[in-house]
């Protein structure tokens, strides 16, 4: 015959049982109820290194979970900043587990859109600068932002590449640094450069284009000023580098990165933006698994980046390439 003793017991053990299935079902927020991951991915616009940073972070994300359990929803906004933003509606609304978006313009879509969904970018030079952050604060912190945001830089070391475009044209004077103003990042990089070129003894002028529409006009200008032109890592320069490289004849062009030098450059000090895409695929493996939480996870970076060099442009405009090869230049891949 049962007490009323062991009647509470019971009680309480159920109650202790239900409690620890109840607890065992919370853990990471991000995971779903059935252990599948659905991840929205916005790219600002198609073209080389922004298609790799993608394919990569997808890659690493699949490898981690199994294609069977992820489930990416991608848009590539083709250049308009109000898709931009539609997407993000459209991911906040469907409760994706986390955002990765690809270039400036997305990320602040992305920044604007959620202070709840994880968000990672790639492919944004400088953070600060995309997002209005505190410069000061953010360096304090090593790059942590302290919100949901977080990803990986490509900025690419700057104080390098003035020192190649030096190397490889000691007696040019005139430098044209061309660039979108419509990027905050690409003014950046030219706010950081200029200084650095003009230590070099190079007399800098600027050369803004707007968007797509007066890029070659621009870019005509420049040329024809100039002895050397300099064009940032830029997502509208790479989109119209085709554009750029008609545009500007036989004046050579250094660049920020490898997409830009095979469409129009000469040479650049460039990251991998496939490995960039794969540094912030492991970041939102461990935000997704539980392991970090994306408001402590500090802004990454590639390493390694790599001297590289457009052969059919430099035998164009005919320049030594086993010189170059010397110098530690290596070809980009047709």
């Amino acid at each position: 015959m049962f007490t009323t003793k062991k009647i509470l017991s019971l009680i309480l053990a159920a109650i202790l049982a239900v409690s620890c299935i109840a607890l065992s079902s919370c853990g990471n927020e991000t995971q779903a109820d059935d252990g599948k991951y659905t991840i929205g991915i916005i790219q600002i616009a198609p073209h080389e290194a922004l298609d790799a940073a993608t394919e990569g972070f997808k890659a690493t994300v699949v490898e981690a979970f199994g294609a069977e359990n992820v489930e990416f929803l991608f848009v590539n906004a083709q250049g308009d900043n109000n898709a931009c933003t539609t997407a993000v509606t459209d991911f906040v609304s469907k409760k994706v587990d986390l955002i990765m978006a690809n270039a400036t313009p997305a990320l602040q879509a992305a920044y604007n859109g959620t202070t709840t969904i994880p968000i990672l970018g790639t492919s944004v030079t400088d953070y600060p600068t995309a997002l209005s952050l505190d410069r000061d604060a953010y360096a304090a912190a090593n790059g942590v932002i302290g919100s949901n945001v977080s990803g990986t830089s490509d900025l690419a070391p700057l104080a390098e590449q003035a020192e190649m475009l030096a190397e490889l044209y000691p007696d040019a004077v005139n430098v044209g640094l061309l660039y979108c103003s419509a990027e905050p990042n690409s003014q950046y990089q030219i706010d950081v450069i200029k200084p650095l070129l003009e230590a070099e003894g190079k007399t800098c002028t600027l050369y803004s284009f707007a968007d797509s529409n007066d890029v070659s006009q621009v870019a005509t200008a420049a040329a024809a000023a100039s002895d050397v032109l300099y064009i940032p890592t830029d997502n509208t320069a790479a989109s119209c580098a085709e554009a750029v490289l008609g545009a500007i004849g036989n004046t050579p062009a250094v660049v920020g990165e490898a997409g830009i030098c095979k469409g129009c450059g000469v040479a650049t000090l460039s990251i991998s933006y496939a490995e960039l895409g794969k540094v912030t695929g492991d970041m939102a493996v461990k935000i997704l698994k539980g392991e970090e939480k994306v408001e402590d996870m500090a802004v990454a970076f590639a390493s390694n980046p790599q001297k590289m060099f457009n052969k059919s442009r430099c035998e164009a405009l005919g320049m030594d390439i086993a010189a170059l090869e010397a110098m530690g230049y290596t070809a980009i891949a047709d």
